[in-house]
């Protein structure tokens, strides 16, 4: 069991799409959503040990260490393998922005369960991986699994996709949203009928490429002025939407060039990226060179 550190990627995702499709008697809510990964990135450094502590050394700002979905996904792992001997000290470096609907912190999770089965030699397969994310949150899962998907249910039921390659022009605009409050709007539209999706790849770029809607969207537009302002700031230069809950909102491009383009002359308080879409993620291309012979 090596010691050394160990760099592993966490990829941001996009929502094309998000549809709430009914509520159920738990309260958790249906959903219809089209997931592409893009290469914004976190970065999970490692170390291991058979000391059985598992210490975070650098996280995210803000966040306790108890709360962070790294460590309670390290936890979580040592604890369903039964071996508290186990240990390791993770540094998580941050460029994905928080609460910004790109699914940093489950994405983080992933790559540390991924990453941790690997190193601890546990050789547990990606299904049970992918069961053990959904007990930390709905978009873990699709992050262990690392292809773009069709999620439905509660985001548990996952249909892997071929994406078309783009660029994408993405802005956050400064602000958290609170997931929970979206959910709980009493605005929020909840019956939004299921799409059917003819035959992936999608043709096309910009409108022909993003099909259906985000139903979050509207809640979230009207509590955060300055996620509505970057939506129609960048609406001006592409066809834009808001992902997840909020608060980065994206438009589509061809290029990096045309991408980089549209966020030209932005407000100084926005953050803007250009991130190419991919058709796996990043942490699989890391784990395919750990275990090559």
């Amino acid at each position: 069991m090596s010691s050394s550190l160990e760099s592993w990627p966490a990829p941001a995702k996009l929502n094309l799409f998000l549809h709430v499709t009914g509520r159920r008697s738990d309260g958790y809510h249906e959903l219809e959503t089209l997931f592409q990964l893009v290469d914004i990135c976190d970065e999970i450094n490692i170390n291991i040990s058979e000391n059985g502590e598992i210490i975070r050394e650098e996280g995210a700002p803000g966040v306790s260490a108890e709360a962070d979905l790294v460590v309670r996904a390290a936890r979580l792992l040592q604890s369903t393998a039964g071996r508290p001997d186990l240990g390791a000290r993770l540094r998580v470096q941050k460029r994905i922005p928080m609460g910004a609907g790109l699914g940093g912190g489950s994405s983080d999770a992933a790559t540390t369960l991924i990453a941790l089965n690997c190193l601890w030699g546990l050789n547990y397969s990606t299904d049970q991986l992918a069961h053990l994310g959904g007990r930390l949150g709905a978009d873990v899962p699709v992050f262990v699994r690392g292809n773009n998907a069709v999620a439905r249910g509660i985001g548990d039921k996952l249909e892997p996709v071929t994406l078309p390659s783009h660029c994408f022009a993405v802005i956050y605009p400064g602000v958290a949203v609170s997931t929970a409050d979206v959910f709980q709007a009493p605005e929020l539209t909840r019956n939004s009928p299921s799409i059917t999706i003819p035959g992936f790849p999608l043709p096309g770029a910009s409108g022909a490429f993003l099909i259906g809607h985000n139903d979050l969207e509207p809640v979230v537009t009207a509590r955060y002025p300055a996620v509505r302002d970057a939506l129609g700031w960048l609406g001006a230069r592409g066809i834009a939407r808001m992902t997840g809950s909020g608060a980065c909102v994206f438009a589509v491009f061809e290029s990096r060039e045309e991408a980089s383009a549209a966020l030209v002359g932005m407000p100084k308080s926005w953050q803007g990226y250009v991130a190419q879409g991919l058709s796996q993620s990043p942490v699989h291309a890391r784990l395919a060179k750990q275990i090559e012979p």
